[in-house]
């Protein structure tokens, strides 16, 4: 792709290496900005400074907020005993806006993954696992992504707690094999959170 600016190009690759973003979106995005008010263009770039200089992960869950604690594990009317374990603050967005889960949430920042270098360590599982030593944990509510990435690191967390007086579930499997929680409807994902499973049971069916 040949450009006649120096400065468009630039501003395209940087576009381009957002996910999903190819040479020729990332163009008709630059281009689009261009056209609109300096002051739009000002607004966007303010944002994003102050989400990159600003943004805080929440000390008790990891999820993104604005403060040392999130909204969700600051409100008393939330049950902390019962944990929801997510991969990333999309799936915390995607349960929310079925409004029927009440307790907190713990992100884990992604998945064990050996062949993409991902390991225990670099997640936050250590911190989930205290959680359930420290005894104010009845319940875990796994609900990664059915997909082998997912179903290893249930099972890494699971022998780490399967120890302690502490009930394991799995979302119920309404979301189809290798689904993202992100993309399933909000009906479908709210009943596969109210009907549940034991953990145990979802290991028969490896």
């Amino acid at each position: 792709m040949n450009f006649p600016s120096k400065l468009l190009e630039n501003a395209v690759n940087e576009v381009s290496q957002l996910p999903g973003i190819g040479k020729r979106t990332a163009l008709r995005l630059v281009l689009h900005l261009l056209r609109q008010p300096a002051d739009q263009t000002a607004g966007l770039t303010t944002a994003l400074l102050g989400l990159r200089n600003d943004i805080k992960y929440c000390k008790n869950c990891h999820t993104i907020s604005d403060h040392d604690l999130c909204e969700i594990c600051e409100n008393p009317s939330r049950d902390g005993s019962i944990i929801c374990v997510v991969e990333d603050i999309r799936d915390v967005m995607a349960l929310e806006n079925t409004q029927l889960f009440k307790g907190h949430y713990h992100v884990l920042g992604g998945k064990i993954s050996p062949i993409d270098g991902v390991a225990p360590s670099q997640l936050n599982i250590v911190t989930l696992i205290n959680k359930v030593k420290e005894g104010k944990v009845k319940e875990i509510i796994f609900a990664l992504s059915s997909t082998m990435e997912g179903d290893t690191t249930n099972f890494y967390i699971y022998k780490q707690i399967k120890d302690f007086d502490v009930i394991t579930s799995t979302i119920a499997r309404g979301i189809a094999i290798g689904d993202e929680l992100e993309y399933a409807d909000e009906i479908t994902l709210g009943r596969s959170l109210i009907h549940r499973v034991p953990f145990e049971n979802s290991l028969k069916m490896l």
